[in-house]
């Protein structure tokens, strides 16, 4: 692993019984980037995280995670790395501050540092004046800034989240990715997991998981200039019918409705896409404004996913 990458993973494989959760999972990230797992509920994303911070053992493949081989060396990796679940996993008959100091006796935080350290997290996340209040009183938005903030209380060089901000509002959504550009920016590398495009559009890098398997991988902009799709959008009076007569059409992959639009997908191999689908609408009798469009993440998304054939039951 060179010095400019916090995690390497190659064919790293979980199973659960005849559930493959991952598959084959070769992973690249850079140190000091934000990096996204994109994917469903299911795809993977959770497993792999699991096994990245030594609380799974692979069925097999390999990782090594700031230099430390996981599930090996997990014991010595944990001092170094901040991990945020899902679910509100802190305790809410418990205050703001207690809660802090108990992580920081976990983490074996030096008593002469540790108030001095507790106070400047209480003031980096808002928290001077909720310092007494229990955390099982606070709102959603307030829990996830405080899980977060005991997750980097011992400045860990490496902050696994997975699906940190799937029960808050979209304000506490903004506030909270300001804060990991900041802790980026300081040097810290960051994984999380997400099912949010606007989420995943704010990653350096990412990669879409589906089933189990990494289907894609960089940058969001490399990711939406190599679709292999031509977009097209279509504006109809009646969106609707349109899309039940293009989702017939041949060739054409996908058909989403988002408003009074449709985002089409056609592979760029089928030569004249817009020319046909404005056609196909005109012997149906609707009058449309048709013209391509650049890929957006969500048409990465279905283009990736969508090609590849379903899970045997």
């Amino acid at each position: 692993m060179t010095g400019n990458t916090a995690i390497r993973a190659r064919g790293l494989t979980k199973n659960f019984g005849k559930l493959c959760a991952v598959n084959n999972l070769d992973l690249d990230v850079p140190r000091a980037a934000i990096y996204g797992f994109l994917g469903p509920n299911g795809s993977g994303k959770t497993t792999a995280i699991r096994m990245l911070c030594g609380l799974l053992t692979p069925t097999s493949g390999s990782a090594s995670v700031l230099g430390f081989a996981v599930p090996g060396d997990a014991i010595a990796l944990r001092p170094r790395i901040g991990y945020m679940t899902q679910k509100f996993s802190l305790y809410g008959d418990m205050t703001v501050r207690e809660n802090l100091a108990f992580i920081a006796d976990i983490y074996s935080y030096d008593r002469s540092d540790r108030n001095r350290r507790i106070d400047e997290i209480l003031r980096e996340y808002d928290f001077v004046d909720r310092a007494r209040q229990h955390a099982g009183t606070l709102s959603g938005g307030q829990k996830q800034r405080l899980a977060l903030a005991c997750a980097v209380l011992h400045k860990p060089e490496l902050l696994l989240l997975d699906e940190p901000t799937s029960a808050v509002d979209p304000r506490n959504r903004r506030d909270f990715w300001a804060r990991l550009f900041r802790l980026a920016d300081s040097g810290t590398t960051i994984l999380v997991s997400t099912h949010y495009m606007d989420e995943a559009e704010r990653c350096h890098r990412l990669a879409i998981l589906d089933r189990g398997v990494k289907v894609a991988d960089g940058s969001p902009q490399e990711l939406q200039d190599s679709t292999g799709m031509n977009i097209i959008e279509v504006r109809a009076d009646n969106p609707q019918r349109a899309a039940t007569i293009l989702e017939n059409l041949p060739g054409v992959m996908s058909v989403t409705q988002l408003g009074v639009r449709l985002r089409v997908l056609v592979p760029q191999e089928i030569p004249g896409a817009r020319q046909t689908i404005d056609a196909e609408l005109r012997k149906h009798g609707l009058t449309a404004a048709v013209a391509e469009v650049s890929a957006s993440l969500e048409d990465v998304f279905v283009a990736v996913t969508q090609a590849r054939p379903e899970r045997a039951a």
